[in-house]
């Protein structure tokens, strides 16, 4: 068994375009969230997503290649050239056949898939005709493939797709791909782009999307907001980043994973909680050590208080002296890229001592009675910490995080 190590991350999210500025504007408490952009307002009831802003794709793709990137694939080859840059890795040699690169994405390419139908039953009359490359852009390995081919890396590759809880299933999958020797490294994280006409109509018709902002476990919370985005981490054996002289963010120390077997949509507080505790006792953690939680925290109703009784089973009466965030507070619900953007909110929560805030937060509801870190971001030693995700279905996943020592 190895000890993994982060050693780079990268991402893109509504709060900026890789990580200084995505970590600078949670810390500051400021909101990705506004008026959609990329939907004509005629066609919404809801009109707010966490869209990522100032972003051409041509500026970092060339023609060529764009043909071949659907926008979520975009966001993970993005968060990926950082991660590496970052990290200061290199894919020569052996390492490149013995690293991993597991990407996840609840949907895939929305954004080519809307395109193609809109083509097929268009305005202007239905056409047979599609491009060419539509299923390549489309199909939710895409990202992870071409992670792979930007950077020579010829080990296990694949996509997960568990919904809301895809990037933890990938990273989770990965650490335990570098921890048991089946690896020496790994790019692992989760994309997604869908602020498209159909997800949104799709997401309103269930009616937890908030007309305003997002406020999770606030009084007066009225529900989720969709974002888009995708963050990457670079995953290695400690001994291995230490021997390079890397810069070691943070222990990825574990992972857990439990499923409801319950509803398709509302959220069990059991399932939750297994999935916390498996996540502490694969990484050797006491419950008592962990001092900070990123919760999923999307801001519905249901999510929320089920969240609340879930870190009261899972941690006892530790749970008065837990830290706890929602950081889709300002970046929105990344749905399957969320883990993978709130791995990198977790880990330099760890690595600097800060615990991002709560943003949006009214008032106490009587069912979400704990310390959220409402508002303001707060400096504090971080000896372990969690980072939650919950999907629909019933699928959970947790990973674990120790300060590097």
């Amino acid at each position: 068994m190895h000890r993994v190590a982060i050693t780079g991350l990268g991402c893109i999210s509504a709060l900026g375009n890789d990580v200084a500025s995505f970590w600078s504007a949670l810390k500051a408490g400021q909101s990705g969230i506004g008026p959609v952009v990329a939907v004509p307002h005629q066609h919404l009831n809801i009109k707010i997503a966490a869209e990522v802003k100032n972003f051409d794709p041509a500026q970092h793709f060339d023609e060529k290649r764009l043909l071949l990137l659907d926008r979520f694939s975009q966001f993970a080859l993005l968060a990926a050239r950082e991660a590496v840059k970052a990290s200061g890795i290199s894919f020569k040699g052996d390492l490149g056949r013995e690293t991993a690169v597991i990407i996840g994405t609840g949907a895939g390419g929305m954004n080519t898939l809307e395109d193609a139908y809109a083509r097929l039953h268009g305005h202007n009359g239905s056409s047979s005709r599609q491009i060419p490359l539509t299923i390549p852009r489309l199909m939710v390995s895409a990202a992870a493939s071409h992670v792979t081919m930007e950077f020579g890396v010829t080990g296990p590759s694949f996509a997960v797709s568990s919904a809301c809880s895809s990037a933890n299933h990938a990273i989770g999958e990965a650490f335990w791909m570098v921890k048991t020797g089946r690896a020496r490294a790994a790019l692992a994280g989760g994309s997604e782009a869908c602020i498209t006409l159909g997800t949104m109509k799709a997401w309103e018709a269930l009616r937890v999307l908030a007309p305003d902002t997002c406020r999770p476990f606030s009084g007066g919370r009225k529900g989720m907001v969709l974002g888009e985005g995708g963050g990457v981490a670079v995953l290695e054996r400690m001994e291995d980043a230490r021997a390079r002289g890397a810069v070691i963010l943070a222990e990825l120390a574990g992972f857990g994973m439990t499923s409801d077997a319950g509803d398709i949509v509302q959220p069990s507080d059991a399932g939750a909680a297994g999935a916390m505790s498996k996540a502490m006792q694969d990484g050797q953690i006491d419950p008592g050590d962990v001092g900070y939680v990123n919760a999923h925290g999307t801001g519905t109703m249901a999510n929320d208080a089920t969240e609340t009784r879930a870190l009261k089973l899972a941690f006892g009466n530790h749970v008065r002296k837990l830290m706890i965030s929602s950081t889709k507070s300002m970046h929105g619900h990344v749905l399957g890229g969320a883990g993978a953007i709130e791995l990198v909110a977790a880990t330099m929560a760890v690595h600097e001592g800060v615990i991002p805030p709560t943003a949006n937060y009214q008032r106490p509801d009587p069912a979400c009675d704990l310390d959220y870190v409402p508002g303001t971001a707060r400096e504090a030693r971080v000896d372990a910490a969690l980072s939650n995700s919950f999907a629909f279905g019933g699928l959970n996943a947790v990973l674990a995080l120790k300060r590097a020592a």
